[in-house]
């Protein structure tokens, strides 16, 4: 039995073709910080560190390791929790890192980012965005 969430993730690279395909350029590409595009069949987007919401009230921390402007590694803070999780090359070409030891998976997209438990499949975090830094005001 084909589960509905492996078919969206089946699905998902369809889905970024299409987005891809437009005459207008989309607005990672215009960044002039954003890296390369693609590195050996794999998407880079310029995604920052910080704290991310997700659905549900669920908090995940992510720290980016940047070398040369390609993020190869992360640190996520999680349930208490503090993991790190390499760059996987994925079928996609979306930015996927996973911890074996633990099972964990982030995936990101420059609109939202997903934690997945790696065995099962299954969503722990889904609809993550990176919450805003709020600015105290010194006046």
């Amino acid at each position: 039995m084909i589960r509905l969430s492996t078919i969206a993730i089946a699905t998902l690279p369809l889905l970024l073709s299409a987005c891809f395909s437009s005459v207008r350029p989309s607005p990672v590409a215009q960044l002039p910080d954003a890296g390369p595009a693609h590195r050996n069949g794999q998407l880079d987007f310029a995604l920052a560190s910080g704290d991310y919401g997700c659905e549900h009230g669920v908090r995940v921390q992510v720290r980016r390791d940047m070398q040369e402007r390609i993020n190869n590694r992360i640190q996520l803070g999680w349930n208490g929790n503090q993991y790190l999780l390499e760059r996987d090359l994925s079928h996609s070409g979306l930015p996927r890192f996973e911890d074996p030891a633990s099972g964990l998976v982030w995936i990101d997209l420059p609109w939202k980012s997903v934690l997945l438990d790696g065995r099962s499949h299954k969503p722990i975090a889904s609809e993550c965005r990176q919450v805003p830094v709020r600015v105290a005001n010194s006046g």
